[in-house]
């Protein structure tokens, strides 16, 4: 039997190809995904973004209205560490710093708070963000205690209030209690020598 017949009798066009199958497109997703936030990380830093300026709607305003509790028996020098409220902020420059035990950055960044509450003309305020009081006092135990008033906010509200997007982040404010500067992450040696305390000496000398 000739070729040709048996492609006959088989029903097959001998001018016929047999369909390729097509290429899956779900297996290139991962790698349209990864190329595309690759090409926006890549935009950014082209355009020298920075996360420090992201748009804070409470700069140059009052500080939010809010009265937090105390860190419960947490000590300094034998002493109970106060809580706070917005009228401690006012008559003297306050630097409000939102940290939390379980924060990995907010240990790496504590050398550079304790310097800080050496500096003369200001005071040193920390809001403990969705913490348990017994993390809370072994991490200040620990690291040591560089805030003169610490408020317990365990449900995050008053962070929400202040506009914060995750900890640590640290506030200056004013005599008046306006919120004047606001640094988003942790600070490093660099960018506490070269950007936090520049700001900081300029508000203290009413800039």
């Amino acid at each position: 039997m000739s070729a040709q017949d048996t492609n006959a009798g088989s029903g097959k066009d001998p001018g016929s190809k047999t369909p390729k199958r097509g290429f899956p497109v779900l297996v290139l997703l991962p790698l349209v995904l990864f190329a595309a936030l690759a090409g926006l990380f890549l935009f950014q830093l082209t355009l020298g973004n920075d996360p420090q300026k992201i748009p804070s709607a409470l700069l140059n305003k009052p500080a939010p209205d809010f009265t937090l509790a105390p860190v419960p028996d947490l000590l300094r020098d034998d002493d109970p560490v106060p809580g706070f409220s917005r009228d401690d902020l006012l008559g003297k420059v306050s630097v409000v710093n939102i940290f939390a035990s379980w924060c990995v950055p907010c240990r790496q960044e504590h050398p550079l708070l304790e310097d800080l509450a050496t500096v003369e003309g200001i005071q040193l305020l920390g809001i403990n963000y969705k913490d348990k009081p017994e993390n809370a006092r072994r991490f200040l135990g620990s690291l040591g205690n560089p805030y003169t008033r610490i408020g317990a906010d365990d449900a995050g509200r008053t962070a929400i209030e202040w506009g914060v997007y995750g900890v640590p982040e640290t506030f200056i404010v004013d005599t008046r209690g306006m919120i004047r500067y606001k640094f988003i992450g942790p600070l490093s040696p660099q960018s506490y020598r070269d950007v936090f305390l520049p700001e900081l000496r300029k508000i203290q000398q009413g800039g």
